[in-house]
């Protein structure tokens, strides 16, 4: 329990006071009430006195409170409260008889109060004033000075034993209440201390949780969540609020062998599906929570590897496209020579030969199909050949302006395509090969008009960050699987009829020569890619140097 200081202990007084005035009403009244009923001998309390003194009382008590309020010294209110007090005290002890009052006692709680608001000397000083106001209102009536309203009157010997005895009574009320007090506010500060020490180790707990890079789940033994740090809420995509007293095997229930978590191994990899349906790998630990020896539930660490699965795959993905690099250079050099024979040889014989109209038909058939073998064998080269790179500071937006013009002018568009674009009016500048670029921005773009045979919206943006700018091409198709996604970057994995799958490798291969990333993600209601280029400042002493368009650029994805 937090200790009160001084202002709080006046203000609950004040509460305290009126209830003690009501009390003390109520008992009166009724002690009257019963006497006259039962005709039973008690003080005869002067009650229009006894009203007034408790009326005024009230009174005093509000101004109480309103000094209060205005936050004035609270040890001179305290002195100045517990004064009045007395007196008042002194004055319902004097009304309702004296050494006969039933009232007595409040003397004592004045005491107690006393000794619980002010200081030692402060207890001291209260038990003084009421064992003398207590003598003035014994010896007064005693010396008929003023009215007596006890039953009886003692004599001279028992009243200066009462006297004394009040004099003991009250200076050991003091002594004992004022050294409990000590020990009391002692008590509160070394509480309040470790109470500090406490929410000082909550704290440093909390902070530990929360600077965290990985979640932290705790459960108790049935596995309700008790626990979960605010880095895992971000990786799990919900918060603490929807997940607390729920089940563990709600998020991970792969983790779970007959109800229990699997602690034989210390860990392992599961795919998490968020609130998004966004798909997460997710590298997970479970130990038992031990307090005093005895496991009273489980700890479950886990971290998002989604970007090291990611890295892992584009490793994997380079390392099988320089394999096949180099095998379509060997196959392609083995098999152009032999192909160019074949194809000369049929076009001699079919200019030697009388051939009716069906042998032409298949003469033509194995030319075109020599023709695109030699395409793809072109490819084949260009996608394993070692590329040579111009890097110059370039608008990029007007790279992609001057592509997406050519772009929809193609016979291909027919008005069943539409092409919206959000970019920046100010240059984006890129350290670039502008030529490849082109071939970046064509190659996608025609892989997203394949991906919309009905038609559609291909809408282009582009966004720049300190460091970074960033590409997005939307399409408007069918999209494609995470089978295809994953693998959408290799080559010869083509999903489009007569592709070579080449165009997207060969993207791969110039935006990685770039320093760059690309990323395809299918929405459902079509393909996102983002391309994302390490940018320039703009420089106003730095021309901006362009390229021109020219040759052909290889698609198919």
């Amino acid at each position: 329990m937090e200790m009160m200081d001084q202002r709080q202990w006046l203000s609950w007084l004040i509460r305290v006071r009126i209830v003690i005035i009501t009390f003390l009403l109520g008992i009166e009244l009724t002690i009257q009430q019963v006497a006259r009923l039962q005709n039973l001998t008690v003080v005869q309390v002067p009650m229009d006195y006894f009203l007034a003194v408790l009326v005024f009382w009230c009174v005093l008590d509000l101004i109480h409170h309103i000094l209060l309020k205005l936050h004035l010294d609270a040890t001179q209110q305290a002195y100045i409260q517990m004064i009045l007090d007395t007196s008042m005290v002194t004055l319902v002890v004097y009304l309702t008889g004296g050494l006969d009052s039933y009232f007595y006692f409040l003397y004592p709680l004045t005491i107690l109060m006393g000794s619980i608001i002010l200081s030692r000397g402060g207890a001291f000083l209260i038990a003084s004033l009421c064992f003398i106001q207590a003598g003035v209102i014994l010896e007064l009536p005693y010396y008929n000075i003023i009215p007596a309203y006890a039953l009886t009157q003692p004599d001279l010997k028992s009243l200066q034993i009462n006297i004394a005895a009040n004099l003991v009574a009250f200076l050991a009320v003091a002594h004992l209440a004022s050294k409990l007090a000590v020990i009391l506010r002692k008590t509160g500060v070394e509480l309040e201390d470790k109470k500090g020490e406490l929410e000082d180790l909550q704290a440093l707990n909390q902070d530990i949780l929360e600077s965290m890079r990985g979640g932290l789940i705790t459960t108790d033994l049935a596995g309700q969540i008790i626990l979960l740090n605010s880095p895992g809420a971000d990786i799990l995509g919900l918060p603490f609020s929807s997940l607390k007293g729920k089940n563990i095997e709600t998020i991970f229930p792969q983790v779970m062998a007959g109800g229990q978590p699997d602690l034989s191994k210390a860990r392992q990899e599961i795919c998490y599906t968020g609130a998004g349906r966004e798909e997460k790998f997710l590298g997970l630990s479970v130990s038992p929570l031990s307090r005093n020896g005895e496991t009273v539930g489980y700890v479950y660490g886990f971290q998002d590897v989604t970007p090291i699965k990611k890295l892992e795959r584009e490793v994997q993905l380079k390392d099988r496209m320089a394999a096949i690099g180099r095998m379509a250079a060997a196959i392609a050099h083995e098999i152009r020579n032999p192909l160019a024979s074949i194809a000369g040889s049929v076009k001699l014989f079919s200019g030697m030969a009388v051939l009716n109209s069906d042998q032409q038909r298949l003469i033509g058939i194995v030319l075109k199909e020599s023709e695109r073998l030699n395409a793809i064998i072109t490819d084949f080269l260009l996608y394993s050949r070692e590329k040579t790179y111009r890097f110059e500071p370039v608008n990029v937006v007007e790279i992609l302006e001057e592509t997406l013009t050519l772009f929809k002018n193609r016979p291909q568009f027919e008005g069943r395509y539409r092409i919206e674009k959000k970019l920046p009016a100010e240059p984006v500048l890129s350290f670039v090969d502008a030529d490849r670029m082109r071939q970046v921005f064509w190659n996608i773009g025609d892989n997203a008009v394949k991906a919309m045979p009905r038609g559609g919206t291909l809408s282009v943006e582009v966004t720049t960050a300190e460091e970074h700018l960033q590409i997005l091409f939307r399409d408007t198709g069918s999209g494609m699987s995470p089978r295809q996604v994953e693998k959408l970057f290799e080559p010869f994995q083509s999903s489009f009829e007569g592709g070579t799958g080449l165009g997207l490798a060969i993207v791969y291969q110039i935006i990685q020569a770039h320093k760059g990333t690309i990323h395809a993600e299918s929405t459902g209601n079509g393909t996102v890619f983002r391309i994302v280029l390490p940018s320039l400042h703009h420089s106003p002493e730095r021309e901006v140097l362009t390229a021109k368009v020219h040759g052909e650029f290889t698609s198919g994805r």
